[in-house]
């Protein structure tokens, strides 16, 4: 007799939008499961959908406690390793889901900046995510973030759990009868405003301590509707890499590998960062912004899903949130006709429903305080 395992309805649910919305897996696909060892509920639960359309899963575990015993123990010839396994892994494998989730936010804390840094400046680790970012661009691979509630996620986000799993069920859209159809309306609504993005050139964004010029002529946008991120709810673009121009300070905290880096000011010639400030954190950008790509802004984006309204320290959620913008420093990606390279894609918010935020395109204003007005 078969033992079945009993799965939660809420991740059974979301399992569901991973494997038939966002990654569309089919019988023989081989697919990468990745998450902590404390999300097991919803690994199991995508593990068990995956077998359930005839594909081959494999589950990669971490335990509690190795990401900062390496950090404080590697040597730089171990911080720059990349193992055999991990490029078989990324080279051979047809779906990729990543669960997020934490036990400590602030396990890196007392780790030196430039020793978090290195992990992600190798060449070969660089080389790694290029050539898994240009299988993506070409449609040859799928992949997929999702979250998992844990007690650390809700303590960021100064919620109980029970309060930050229902935020997380409606920011999903799992509140809802058919959550796939419901990724599926976000889809038809934001590519009728893609539609019309797409034929500006000049971009001049307005708001708090924001003076900043950009063109996007000819940069395709793209669609975020629950594929590669769970929640979703944005659409972007990548500017002109030499276009940028003036200065932005964004509202919100900067969040890389858990460490915040607070009321950062950018100011760009020419596309470059020429000077950069923050509150708290300012070593740790420096040693960011000496990564190769990382003074040229990546993407530009609009938050869209008005169902998220609390800033969780959580990027995945946080750059969803209707009425914000977002740049990203360093890597942009192909699809959108980004020439620049970097190690690293690092996203930072700015609230635009402040009182007078506003963006131009083209000398029409395309959305103000937080709403489009096309």
């Amino acid at each position: 007799m078969m033992l079945k395992v009993m799965i939660n309805n809420f991740y059974e649910k979301l399992a569901k939008v991973v494997v038939h919305h966002s990654l569309e897996i089919k019988e023989g696909h081989k697919v990468y499961i990745r998450g902590h060892s404390h999300a097991r509920e919803l690994i199991q639960a995508i593990y068990v959908e995956t077998l359930k359309v005839g594909a081959h899963p494999y589950v990669y575990s971490k335990i509690e406690g190795v990401d900062e015993l390496f950090f404080q123990n590697a040597t730089e010839e171990q911080l720059r390793y990349v193992d055999d396994v991990e490029k078989l892994i990324f080279g051979t494998f047809d779906r990729f889901s990543f669960i997020r989730s934490d036990y400590n936010t602030q396990k890196f804390s007392t780790i030196d900046p430039t020793i978090l840094t290195q992990t992600q400046t190798t060449p070969d680790r660089k080389k790694l995510m290029e050539e898994f970012y240009a299988k993506d661009a070409r449609g040859e691979i799928k992949w997929n973030i999702v979250p998992f509630p844990c007690h650390a996620m809700a303590q960021e986000a100064k919620m109980d759990l029970f309060t930050y799993s229902e935020f997380v069920k409606k920011a999903l859209h799992l509140d809802k009868e058919n959550p796939i159809q419901e990724w599926r309306n976000v889809k038809e609504e934001q590519a009728k405003i893609i539609q019309k993005l797409e034929k500006f050139r000049d971009v001049h964004l307005i708001g708090e301590d924001t003076d900043l010029t950009l063109s996007i002529k000819d940069r395709p946008w793209r669609n975020c509707c629950g594929d590669k991120n769970l929640p979703d709810g944005e659409v972007y673009t990548a500017p002109i890499e030499d276009s940028v121009n003036g200065h932005i300070r964004f509202t919100f905290p900067g969040i890389y590998l858990g460490n915040e880096i607070e009321n950062i000011y950018l100011e760009f010639k020419d596309g470059k960062v020429i000077r950069a400030t923050a509150e708290k954190g300012q070593k740790l950008l420096d040693e960011l912004l000496k990564i190769e790509g990382t003074r040229v802004i990546g993407e530009f984006a609009v938050g869209t899903n008005y169902g998220i309204t609390t800033f969780t320290k959580n990027m995945l959620f946080d750059e969803k949130m209707g009425g914000t913008m977002h740049c990203a420093l360093g890597f942009g990606f192909k699809e959108t006709g980004s020439k620049n390279e970097s190690a690293i894609h690092w996203d930072i918010l700015k609230d635009m429903k402040i009182p007078g935020s506003k963006i131009i395109a083209d000398g029409e204003v395309i959305y103000q305080e937080g709403k489009w007005k096309i």
